[in-house]
């Protein structure tokens, strides 16, 4: 019933899946992170699903953490299940991959997994229109080398949505990753995104993701707020209700609509002044 990549470039570890299935993110993904001193590291991510089995999620990252690899981990699982015929699992660590289907697992179903320096993935799913929709999934994984994991997870995805994905149809996706360091607060979690029930799941994910990044991303494309640029911004702020010195405006505004992390004392940020533009377009 279900689709999904588990990777990690190295830096970073998460999942996206999609399914026809309400709330497919509460169920299939998690990555982790664990303390070593003053430092993180990643321990892995792993998606469970056909049928799912959410005690592989802490089962497998504790296994990991212990240090069996990914391969180890889930033959510790699902050797002891006595429903391991059906169910579908995915798993990387920071020096493996395991990609794991039960033979009792609804066709099409199957799975990928491979690695290349840091870069580590599995691919697996289940009631697939075939088995092109992982080899799709393994080929835009493969050619988005060198984009942040979450654009090379959300490529794979909806090379499988393209491909059919589902047999069943579409309603839920989610993404997940996690990252030492990073995120809203620092705490690892660079993007944890769900699609609980949309007729274009994967596609509405797609979307999600551009405004987490609007949202929670580094400022970039910074232009000073000086001159002509500094009177357009004053412009365009004052019709939004927000006046003064540019600078203070800019913030007040900002705070509204939740772009701070985008704010700079070096300028306004580029994807900000799009916005700003599109707020106030003609």
């Amino acid at each position: 019933m279900t689709f999904s990549i588990v990777a990690t470039d190295g830096t970073a570890a998460g999942v996206a899946v999609a399914s026809k299935f309400l709330s497919v993110g509460s169920v299939v993904p998690i990555a982790q992170l664990s303390a070593n001193g003053s430092e993180s590291r990643i321990v892995g991510a792993v998606a469970t699903q056909a049928t799912a089995r959410w005690s592989y999620r802490a089962d497998v990252l504790r296994l990991l953490g212990e240090g069996l690899d990914a391969p180890a981990a889930v033959d510790r699982v699902t050797s002891g299940d006595e429903d391991r015929e059906h169910r579908q699992l995915g798993v990387v660590a920071p020096d493996s991959q395991a990609t794991y289907t039960g033979p009792a697992c609804i066709a099409w179903a199957g799975g990928r997994s491979g690695a290349s320096g840091a870069a580590r993935y599995a691919i697996q799913g289940n009631i697939l229109v075939g088995e092109h929709v992982v080899a799709d999934m393994e080929r835009a994984w493969l050619d988005t080398a060198g984009s942040p994991l979450e654009r090379r997870l959300l490529a794979a995805l909806l090379a499988g949505d393209a491909a059919g994905g589902d047999a069943r149809g579409r309603q839920g996706a989610a993404l997940y990753v996690v990252a030492p360091g990073e995120g809203y607060d620092g705490s690892g979690v660079r993007v944890d995104l769900r699609v609980d029930d949309h007729p274009e799941a994967a596609d509405e994910l797609a979307r999600l993701l551009d405004l987490n990044d609007l949202y929670f991303g580094a400022p970039e494309d910074v232009q000073p707020l000086i001159g002509e640029l500094a009177e357009e911004v004053s412009r365009r702020l004052a019709r939004l209700g927000h006046t003064g010195a540019v600078g203070d405006a800019l913030e007040s505004w900002a705070g509204v609509e939740n772009y701070e992390m985008r704010l700079t004392p070096d300028g306004i940020d580029g994807k900000v002044l799009s916005a700003l533009r599109r707020a106030t377009a003609d």
